[in-house]
């Protein structure tokens, strides 16, 4: 796989069990080095699945998955992955659990980050982990994760245990790393706005597919939102992601195929409505690289 490329996904599926429900089927998509992508979807959609894929713990029932150029494992050497349920050692104390990171990744362990991660949260390095709130948790998973110094960095809703201040801090330092080192970064949510500030692609997940996937926004400047009179019809020959009827008004978002009359009123999406409108509408036709070609 070419270099250029952190994450590669191709007619990727995985199901459990031979004859249980599909968790993705036919995922397709490329992510860039360098990035920070928000991986969004619905509770259930598929989210954990791919980053479990991406991670090399589970084998993909169909397609492939390339991380970093490799396959994941490996890749593994140079992959941080922190997910959703953040297993630690709840016997080692704090010390403990990152003189453990820095055993088991000899060469690539950065002290000085895991230390200041764990210490912006004013945490006791003596404090067992067991005595740890979740988001305490959360500061010590990111700490080992990023004190790996990875080239890509896979976060299975890393901020759902914390508190906004604490998420604002973690989010900087998650940015600060992607400037300074290149990290790319992958990062999972149902929340949209907890990601809309910091992440530069989007992968979107409904229904065990790839919905949308690309640059954030090249993805918002694809779309429009219109208001006009409401007359279905006036919108043949445009793609139309979602529309309703209220009185004699039609909203709509849509993909234009041509500049629009002026008796339409335009504006640009935000990405919380371009991710709400193809989930709404599972039969609207995605966009991704492959498809947009």
């Amino acid at each position: 796989m070419s270099s250029d490329t952190a994450l590669r996904a191709e007619a990727l599926g995985k199901r459990f069990g031979r004859r249980g429900a599909w968790a993705l089927r036919d995922c397709s998509f490329r992510l860039p080095p360098g990035r920070v992508c928000a991986v969004v979807g619905p509770n259930g959609a598929g989210k954990s699945t791919l980053l479990a894929l991406a991670a090399g713990l589970t084998a993909p029932t169909e397609g492939t998955v390339s991380v970093l150029g490799t396959t994941p494992a490996a890749a593994r050497p140079r992959v941080g992955y922190v997910a959703q349920d953040k297993p630690l050692y709840p016997q080692l104390t704090i010390a403990e659990t990152l003189r453990m990171g820095a055993d088991l990744n000899p060469g690539h362990w950065d002290t000085a980050v895991a230390e200041r991660i764990v210490q912006g949260g004013d945490l006791d390095p003596e404090a067992r982990v067991r005595s740890l709130s979740g988001g305490q948790r959360t500061r010590v998973a990111l700490a080992l994760a990023l004190g790996k110094r990875p080239a890509l960095l896979l976060l299975d809703e890393p901020m759902a245990d914390l508190d906004p201040l604490a998420r604002h801090e973690l989010m900087g330092t998650l940015m600060a790393e992607a400037a300074q080192y290149g990290t790319t970064i992958v990062m999972s949510s149902h929340v949209v706005a907890e990601l809309e500030d910091s992440c530069d692609h989007l992968l979107l997940v409904g229904g065990g597919r790839i919905r949308l996937a690309g640059e954030i926004d090249e993805l918002l400047a694809a779309h429009l939102r219109v208001t006009g009179a409401a007359d279905t019809t006036a919108l043949g020959g445009h793609t139309v992601v979602e529309s309703r009827v209220t009185g004699r008004q039609l909203t709509a978002l849509i993909r234009p195929a041509a500049p629009l009359p002026g008796d339409w009123h335009t504006s640009a999406p935000s990405l919380e409505d371009l991710v709400l409108a193809h989930l709404r509408n599972p039969a609207a036709p995605g966009l991704t690289e492959e498809s947009a070609a």
